[in-house]
């Protein structure tokens, strides 16, 4: 298959998982105060250009998630970044997206990836070193390896604890933008059913 025709494709499966996620009012409860991004990278990506996102991220309309712009090349730094990285260790990852936590989204989580039979796993932020911290774009591969060295490889599910100014998040990543999207948004209903609700 041609790069432009693989393209084509990874933007499609974006695209559905956009509208996927739109459907899920559950989804708003898992907004964190950054917003949410889904990447999707072509196979051998090597730069941010070849990984689409959201331009201008994902946010709540009248209680459901909304794309502020279209599916876009290089339209995410941040994780897109993080799923380069992940692909060093895991050429298999290509998506990822990135959604609130805290205590009672960990437990759910984390009860979700044992019945998915998932690996699960945290970042550490209070033991980066603080050379990562200043250098510009350190910490992603520092995240990264972490994640290697403490669980073997990069878990399809993990979260990184309050970090000096940085909001706790977790990130799903997996073969394709529908396949993350899908395990957040069931992420998302087992909150809902569990009584946590966030009002946007």
């Amino acid at each position: 298959m041609r790069k432009t025709d693989v393209s084509q494709v990874v933007l499609g499966n974006l695209v559905q998982a956009i509208v996927i996620l739109q459907k899920s009012r559950d989804f708003a409860c898992l907004m964190p105060e950054v917003r949410v991004n889904v990447v999707n990278a072509i196979p051998g990506a090597k730069s941010v250009k070849e990984v689409a996102a959201i331009e201008g991220r994902i946010t709540i309309v009248r209680g459901y998630p909304f794309a502020a712009g279209l599916p876009t090349w290089g339209a995410s730094d941040h994780m897109a970044r993080l799923i380069l990285e992940v692909r060093k260790y895991s050429p298999g990852i290509n998506a990822g997206i990135n959604f609130k936590c805290d205590e009672q989204i960990i437990r759910v989580a984390k009860k979700y990836a044992l019945e998915r039979k998932l690996a699960f796993g945290k970042i550490d932020r209070t033991v980066e070193p603080e050379k990562v911290m200043i250098k510009d774009g350190g910490s992603m591969p520092w995240k990264i390896k972490y994640l290697v060295e403490h669980y073997g490889a990069v878990p399809e599910l993990f979260y990184e604890g309050e970090g000096w100014g940085k909001e706790p998040l977790f990130v799903a990543v997996g073969g394709s933008a529908i396949e993350v999207v899908a395990m957040a948004i069931e992420i998302a209903g087992r909150c809902r059913k569990a009584g946590y609700l966030t009002q946007h």
